[in-house]
């Protein structure tokens, strides 16, 4: 025989009163307890439901996962492949441009009324160069002039480029020696006949005669040079001139046996800090209109190049393109999405007595939608997998035919799976409220 357990007063006084007796807090936890294991009862049974639907239409499910597989492999390999190719790109760019230089080239000239472009007027000296050496933040000058030709050893030649520059152009260009020296400030004040080359030219007229090149006499336009340093050699630079072809001698060398003027092509300025290149410019601007005469600005007869603003251009249209090549790649994830949507509609149609049958038998409409949702969200979860292994793959086996270093990005990773997810689930929303509102009298009759 049981014992009831006596009512409280509260309880007595809703039950006179003909109301049922508010629940307990113990009965709400129990209830809410019991709606949670519910709850992820459902999800676990929509998730095997699921699997089981994938697995008896594989064909099917992975022609549907196909556009996903396709779309996330694209954005991965896109981004791993403008991270690696902007890896070499700005490498290379360090080496050939330092941001920290200023470039000046002298104005241009005209002809008949055509202007033949900077760089043809002779409107720079090496006056100009010694006068902003003197300009504060200023580490480094040396004035270039150009005199490209046929240089000969024995019976090889090789056509390079020849430059005249002071000896601290060594630190201007950021030169190291692979062997011997830099020609000196006597050399340039005494014009000797002394040469420093690249390893290109050492490449070509010494390397197949197995000869060191150090104290060796080259031949410049009937002029001969004796090598005093090879350079070490900084590599290809993609679309920009191999920096290591080339021949330095002095520059009173230059102008007195190979150019016979007084002018130079550029001069070439090194800031102290990258923080103060653009004060240094406004400055070196102002001390060569001094140096030419000039009040109008409008009016100077030479250009200051930047070489920052170069690299960051550069940076700025690979990012551009990067960022298109994404959003092209992105598109077919969409397209991924909408084959989702297609089939899950499909699957819909051919499941209705099924979904009818639950329907009649208790289920609710949101465990309905809840399977349909969890189907399509296994789908295009199951196909960003897949297109991560594909991505990673293809942008692996691109950076070693193309010879780059493999870059790959988690962050882009992470991205397109999750993408691919949302796009699963936002697709996969219509059909599945479309299964849940069926009517299951009108279901139970669909053969």
């Amino acid at each position: 025989m049981s014992v009831s357990k006596p009512e409280s007063q509260e309880e007595k006084a809703a039950t006179s009163n003909g109301k049922l007796p508010p629940p307990s807090a113990r009965t709400l936890l129990r209830t809410k307890q019991y709606r949670r294991r519910r709850g992820l009862l459902a999800v676990f049974q929509s998730c095997r439901s699921a699997l089981e639907a994938i697995r008896a239409n594989k064909t099917r499910s992975l022609l549907t996962a196909l556009g996903i597989i396709i779309g996330v492999a694209a954005v991965i390999m896109v981004v791993a492949i403008s991270e690696s190719n902007s890896a070499v790109i700005n490498q290379r760019l360090s080496s050939a441009l330092n941001p920290n230089e200023l470039v000046i080239r002298s104005g241009s000239t005209s002809s008949g009324g055509v202007r033949q472009g900077a760089g043809t007027a002779t409107t720079l000296t090496s006056a100009n160069a010694d006068a902003l050496a003197q300009v504060p933040h200023v580490a480094e000058v040396s004035p270039v002039v150009n005199a490209n030709g046929q240089v000969v050893f024995q019976n090889q030649n090789w056509s390079t480029t020849i430059q005249g520059v002071y000896p601290d152009y060594q630190q201007v260009g950021s030169w190291t020696l692979q062997e011997g020296s830099f020609f000196s400030t006597a050399d340039e004040q005494g014009a000797t006949t002394v040469a420093v080359v690249g390893q290109t030219v050492v490449n070509n007229l010494f390397t197949p005669l197995g000869i060191d090149p150090i104290g060796q006499q080259i031949r410049i336009r009937s002029v001969q040079f004796t090598i005093v340093g090879v350079l070490t050699g900084k590599g290809a630079n993609g679309g920009f001139n191999d920096p290591d072809d080339v021949v330095y001698i002095p520059l009173s060398t230059a102008q007195s046996q190979l150019t016979g003027g007084h002018s130079v092509n550029t001069i070439d300025v090194i800031v102290d800090d990258s923080s103060n290149v653009t004060s240094t410019q406004s400055a070196v601007e102002q001390v060569m209109e001094q140096q030419h005469n000039i009040s109008d600005p409008t009016l100077d007869d030479f250009t200051i190049q930047n070489q920052s603003q170069i690299l960051q251009t550069v940076q700025s249209t690979s990012q551009t393109l990067a960022e298109l090549l994404i959003s092209v790649a992105a598109i077919s994830l969409l397209v991924g999405g909408i084959g989702i949507m297609n089939i899950m509609l499909v699957s819909v149609t051919e499941r209705t007595r099924e979904i009818g049958i639950r329907i009649a038998i208790g289920a609710h409409p949101g465990d309905v939608m809840t399977q349909f949702l969890v189907e399509a969200f296994m789908l295009s979860a199951l196909g960003g997998i897949v297109g991560i292994a594909v991505g990673i793959a293809g942008s692996y086996v691109v950076s070693v035919v193309n010879g780059n270093p493999f870059a790959l990005s988690p962050f882009a990773v992470l991205i397109a799976f999750l993408f691919s997810a949302v796009v699963g689930v936002v697709f996969g929303f219509y059909p599945a409220r479309r299964a849940a509102r069926l009517d299951p009298i009108v279901a139970l009759r669909t053969e």
